[in-house]
């Protein structure tokens, strides 16, 4: 029998599944093959169960290339578990809000070290939103085939596991809630950490831009020296089938707010300091020497520890009424250029 390979995210998962034992609420949303492998789609929950209770949720490793994502979130699954034992702050926290995790969203991309899963779909283009403009040729998403990248699948064909269990995830722990966030990790855009917002399939605002525009101005307060630039993402490109995009959409006018957020570590950064990683797929998106790898999965943990914090207090500073006009006219200012009336 062939011996599983081993990857530092899967074990790293394994550990915490382990550590957890107890504590956390584990299940596994699916599985796929991988050669000999079964990989299993895991998530894990802590906290307050009560669906009347605000819940935040952390997703990593959507492209199988971007293997930091899912070390950020696994960094800070570890920091939480490993406080619980001795932090009564943490655990009265942890009775006001839910906390949910899928750190490996697409292990069989982690594991073959690819972009797309292991049946060569783009996860991130997958979902069934098509862009209403025009979007950058491959970069926006493709049926051609899957031996290229940016693969959506073919029309007509369902959503793949991992990108369905992702959004099994979500309806059923976050999005049926009266405030929710997410935050998925990624890399490979730009010199910048940036935290992206829907749309991506239109340059059109989202229905919850005065909540945003709320949570940025109280990040920026109370972290002014943050190194984040925070926008909509169809301020840098279009893209079919953004999973975020049809997640927010489906709950439009529920009265329900869901806020999806994106971390996009810049990651040209990494190659700067360091050229020789541009010969290396995985260099391109992830820090190669020690020190500067264990900097990143520092130097998120406050942006984590804040959305934390801003969801299971969430009625103290949600915009209502005049605020949230004026939140409103201040973000369509600032991202869509819009004068205020």
């Amino acid at each position: 029998m062939n011996r599983p390979v081993s990857v530092v995210e899967l074990d790293e998962l394994n550990a915490l599944l382990a550590l957890g034992a107890g504590c956390v609420d584990a299940r596994s949303l699916g599985e796929v093959e991988v050669g000999q492998q079964r990989l299993q789609l895991w998530s894990l929950a802590l906290g307050a169960a009560d669906d009347e209770l605000p819940a935040i949720g952390f997703f990593g490793g959507v492209h199988g290339l971007e293997r930091i994502g899912s070390m950020v979130v696994l960094a800070w699954l570890r920091h939480l578990l490993t406080r619980l034992p001795w932090d009564d702050s943490l655990r009265d926290l942890l009775t006001r809000v839910r906390l949910v995790f899928m750190p490996v969203v697409n292990p069989g991309g982690i594991l073959r070290r690819t972009r797309a899963n292991p049946q060569g779909v783009d996860l991130m283009r997958n979902a069934p939103v098509d862009a209403d403009d025009k979007v950058p040729y491959l970069i926006g998403g493709q049926r051609v085939s899957a031996r290229l990248p940016w693969f959506r699948g073919l029309p007509g064909v369902p959503m793949q596991v991992e990108a369905a269990a992702l959004c099994q995830l979500v309806t059923s722990e976050l999005s049926c809630r009266r405030f929710a966030v997410s935050v998925d990790c990624h890399s490979g855009f730009g010199m910048q950490d940036r935290i992206w917002f829907p749309y991506a399939h239109t340059r059109r605002p989202i229905e919850h831009l005065a909540e945003l525009h709320a949570l940025h101005a109280l990040f920026e307060q109370s972290h002014p020296h943050h190194p984040y630039v925070f926008e909509p993402q169809g301020m840098q490109y279009l893209a079919h089938g953004d999973l975020w995009d049809f997640l927010h959409l489906q709950i439009a006018g529920s009265g329900r707010v869901f806020l999806p957020l994106t971390l996009e570590m810049g990651s040209w950064r990494w190659v700067r300091k360091n050229p020789r990683q541009l010969f290396s797929r995985q260099g391109i998106f992830n820090p190669q020497i020690a020190h500067r790898q264990q900097r990143v999965l520092r130097r998120h943990l406050p942006w984590l520890d804040f959305l934390t914090r801003a969801t299971a207090s969430y009625q103290r500073w949600l915009p209502q009424g005049e605020a949230r006009q004026r939140h409103s006219s201040l973000a369509q200012q600032r991202w869509f250029q819009v004068a205020s009336a």
